[in-house]
């Protein structure tokens, strides 16, 4: 009989990974947030209070679901001590596929046997890094969006040799979170990377062009085609950096069409890699909001 799911660990504090373990306390999991830095931990714990007030404030969060939420929470900068006693392992790590390999290859021999394996990469190979571990049939990637504690998608992605009912008890979690579960059977960029990079290359090749200004490419696809935000809004969000690497991964394996943008190149050449260091298409200050261009 399956064990049940009562403890996460999510291993990176990071945007994504604070967001994941946000969501997971807030659910009623005990959530242990892994970070090698216990500044980015302490940062973290700080952005998850931030978020928890300000649901609280509009009314979307009861102020004891918060508090008990925060009492669910614990920051570890020891991997086996993060890992140790779990249920559901979450890696929320940098996009680069040798970090995942080597944090899976160290998590193997750390997490107790039931323990269940999940990777949120926005496109990587799911397979591949499952074959750093003796626990294939038990990984799968749970790729979230960010803001996680708003974004209600989460594409539940089968690897190879993923059994069934891992991805039903991973499903079961994200439903337990309050999202809405696609699944996906392994390929490049899943559904929404794969289509979401594409637009966003698009976007970066007009402004190269000369076609219309950032400002109005963002107004076009948000008026006229019904996106919520921009290209240049999102790809400000996601990390010129990240969106870039996925490229990169997209151009490799599936051909011509995702050749990144030679703007997007430069861009994060620049140092341009969005609101998280207040540059990227457009300029932000300290407090994360837009600098109108004069």
């Amino acid at each position: 009989m399956s064990h049940s799911i009562e403890t996460i660990t999510v291993l990176g504090a990071g945007t994504m990974g604070r967001g994941i373990a946000h969501v997971a306390a807030l659910s009623g999991y005990n959530a242990k947030l892994n970070d090698v830095s216990r500044e980015v931990l302490d940062k973290a714990r700080r952005a998850i209070e931030r978020n928890l007030d300000k649901g609280v404030s509009l009314g979307k969060v009861d102020a004891a679901d918060a508090e008990a939420a925060l009492e669910r929470l614990t920051l570890h900068d020891d991997l086996a001590d993060a890992v140790a006693d779990t249920d559901l392992v979450i890696e929320a790590v940098p996009e680069d596929i040798r970090l995942k390999l080597e944090t899976f290859g160290k998590i193997e021999e750390l997490a107790p046997e039931r323990a269940l394996f999940a990777t949120n990469t926005s496109g990587l190979s799911v397979t591949e890094i499952a074959a750093s571990t003796k626990r294939a049939d038990r990984f799968a990637g749970m790729h979230f969006f960010n803001p996680v504690h708003i974004m209600k998608l989460v594409e539940l992605v089968r690897g190879l040799e993923t059994s069934s009912e891992t991805l039903e008890r991973m499903a079961q979690v994200a439903h337990a979170m309050g999202k809405t579960v696609v699944t996906v059977n392994e390929s490049p960029g899943f559904v929404t990377s794969r289509i979401n990079a594409m637009i966003g290359n698009e976007a970066f090749r007009m402004l190269q062009e000369g076609v219309a200004s950032p400002e109005d490419i963002d107004a076009a696809l948000k008026l006229g085609l019904n996106h919520p935000m921009g290209p240049f809004e999102m790809v400000d969000l996601v990390g010129l950096d990240i969106r870039l690497s996925i490229l990169r991964y997209l151009h490799q394996t599936l051909g011509e069409a995702y050749r990144p943008s030679r703007l997007l190149v430069q861009y994060v050449q620049a140092g341009r890699l969005g609101k998280k260091v207040g540059r990227g298409v457009y300029d932000y200050d300290d407090e994360g909001r837009r600098i109108p261009r004069g």
